[in-house]
């Protein structure tokens, strides 16, 4: 080793004969990263996941139409459109798991969209048709139902993958569903626009916020209700008679809207109390079973001792 009296700079004397072995093989290491392959960061998704994501899509943009039919005052277009969302709610989780797609991205995709479809564009619907005609409280009352459909599915996407639930559990849900409490929220409108003619004036209003309300208690609330995720396929001996109501009901639909869904909404409001009670007989059967197994322990340490 020697000084360079120059600049200071000390240099290592070197062997001439010395073989010099390079640091990162024959080529510098900007040639060895210039000549490595790119990776990409996003892989490649199988189309039997995008596809149910797309029918979730199409059910948000249906969900913000309807808001923009209200808007034009087209009331009965816009309940249409919240209907046919909720068709489209109903078969997208379903198309995903017949196609093996579920994702979590497509879980928290539909949350969202439900939001909008079943919190945002019936609040919106029900203000702009008979709310407005007490401003404050219609709004206060269109907010508290858009808050309780965001507070029904954040429950809803905790408590799915709780792993200590009853199986028993997953015949009921826990409040009512956004989907059935934007249907349901929307009565005051069909008993408008049914053949009914249900005075949209300002002395009905108090009425209808008295009901929006309720509504949205149900679905905040931890009332039990039925799911229908759990129907089993159908025996063969009551195929025609399924098909031929389902196919009865369509057309009483698509003549008889608003007609209808009054009657469905007067059905599915029938149930809660038959839900509420059946829910309870399983806890009693539980309290039961679990009495009946910490008897039998005590008995048998009994018995050892």
């Amino acid at each position: 080793m020697s000084i360079n009296p120059d600049n200071n700079l000390r240099t290592y004397d070197q062997d001439p004969g010395a073989e010099v072995t390079p640091l990162y093989g024959d080529r510098g290491r900007l040639d060895d990263l210039a000549a490595r392959p790119l990776r990409r960061g996003l892989r490649a998704v199988p189309m039997r996941v995008i596809v149910p994501n797309l029918v979730t899509l199409l059910a948000l943009s249906i969900g913000l139409t309807a808001i923009r039919f209200a808007i034009d005052a087209q009331f009965e277009t816009a309940v249409i459109a919240v209907i046919a969302a909720a068709i489209l709610d109903g078969l997208d989780g379903r198309l995903a798991r017949v196609l093996r797609g579920t994702s979590r991205f497509g879980a928290e995709l539909d949350s969202l969209a439900d939001f909008v479809d079943f919190g945002v564009a019936p609040a919106l619907i029900l203000y702009l048709w008979g709310l407005h005609e007490i401003k404050s409280f219609g709004w206060f009352a269109a907010l508290v139902f858009a808050i309780a459909a965001a507070l029904r599915l954040a429950r809803f996407n905790v408590t799915i993958d709780d792993p200590n639930r009853p199986p028993w559990h997953a015949y009921f849900f826990a409040g009512m569903p956004a989907p059935a409490g934007a249907i349901v929220g929307l009565l005051p409108v069909y008993l408008n626009l049914s053949i009914l003619a249900v005075p949209n004036t300002r002395a009905v209003a108090p009425f209808e916020i008295a009901y929006v309300l309720l509504i949205a208690l149900l679905m905040a609330s931890p009332i039990p209700h039925f799911s229908g995720k759990n129907i089993g396929r159908v025996p063969r001996e009551y195929v025609l008679g399924v098909l031929f109501g389902i196919v009865a009901c369509l057309l009483l639909l698509a003549t008889f809207t608003m007609e209808v869904l009054i009657g469905l909404t007067l059905i599915y409001l029938a149930t809660i109390p038959a839900a509420m009670r059946r829910f309870r007989a399983y806890q009693a059967g539980d309290a039961a079973r679990e009495a009946g197994a910490a008897a039998a322990s005590a008995s048998a340490l009994n018995v050892r001792k």
